[in-house]
């Protein structure tokens, strides 16, 4: 289909008076990014639903304070439809949450025997329906648990029942025997006005087994350096979570619905 661009979006939504927007959340980091977009009209817009990736926290505020309570973040995935629903007041209190159970849906975060773990706790998230649940499958496989699917996504549930997902079970990096997943790093790198996308990803290393290397883009008239990164990160999450190797791009590999293709560099 057509190229996404910031500017045709948001020319649309002007002429159409646009009450519904589906988006991804790379259109949202672009669209933020836009000029002149003090000079927007998007007072139409009631719900901007968000899916196909997770939302970074800083994002969904900026997004929010940009335009808005109108943003709603939807997750699930092509084989168990719609698991969870963030609303803008879930976006506000817990910016990274992928939102509340949807009725009809049962999603549970599980340990590698597929028993739940408590809340809190991270584990595989695993969706099934209801109707679905009923159906025990006996001695399930690690994608079928108890009649459930995995989602392929690690997480867990906070005491107020918001589901938060960590990453990919597949995309975990180990660096000195700690576990990193890519999307906590990303998340404090995008909270920097600087930053306009990231991806970080596992390289090999001798003493590490893994280290961690950010590519990084910056938005323009940035002054943020190779250390200014890895003292963000620094400030923020445990020694083994800072990248050891930092690379400016213009832009990041994602597929055509946004998606970051971690397993091609840059």
């Amino acid at each position: 289909g057509p190229r996404f661009t910031a500017a045709a979006t948001l020319d649309a939504v002007e002429a159409h008076h646009a009450d519904v927007l589906a988006v991804v959340p790379v259109m949202l980091q672009r669209i933020l990014a836009a000029d002149h977009l003090d000079a927007r009209d998007t007072s139409s817009l009631r719900i901007v639903a968000c899916s196909g990736s997770a939302l970074p926290a800083a994002v969904a505020e900026t997004w929010m304070d940009r335009f808005g309570e109108n943003l709603y973040n939807v997750y699930g995935s092509t084989e168990v439809g719609q698991a969870t629903l963030a609303t803008p007041a879930d976006l506000r209190a817990a910016p990274g949450t992928a939102g509340r159970v949807i009725a009809g849906t049962v999603v549970e975060v599980v340990d590698g025997d597929g028993n739940g773990v408590p809340t809190g706790e991270t584990g595989l998230i695993v969706v099934g329906s209801d109707a679905q649940f009923t159906e025990y499958t006996g001695g399930g496989t690690k994608e079928r648990i108890r009649g459930m699917m995995s989602s392929g996504d690690v997480g867990y549930f906070d005491a107020d029942g918001r589901l938060f997902v960590t990453g990919r079970a597949d995309d975990m990096i180990v660096s000195g025997g700690e576990n990193v997943f890519p999307l906590e790093v990303e998340e404090v790198l995008l909270s920097h006005d600087d930053v306009v996308d990231v991806m970080v990803v596992g390289v090999a290393d001798d003493e590490f087994g893994q280290r961690l290397a950010a590519f990084v883009v910056r938005g323009p008239g940035a002054s943020i350096d190779e250390a200014g990164i890895r003292s963000l990160v620094a400030t923020r999450l445990a020694r083994h979570k800072v990248p050891r190797d930092v690379t400016f791009v213009d832009e990041l590999p994602r597929n055509a619905t946004g998606k970051l293709l971690r397993s091609s560099r840059p």
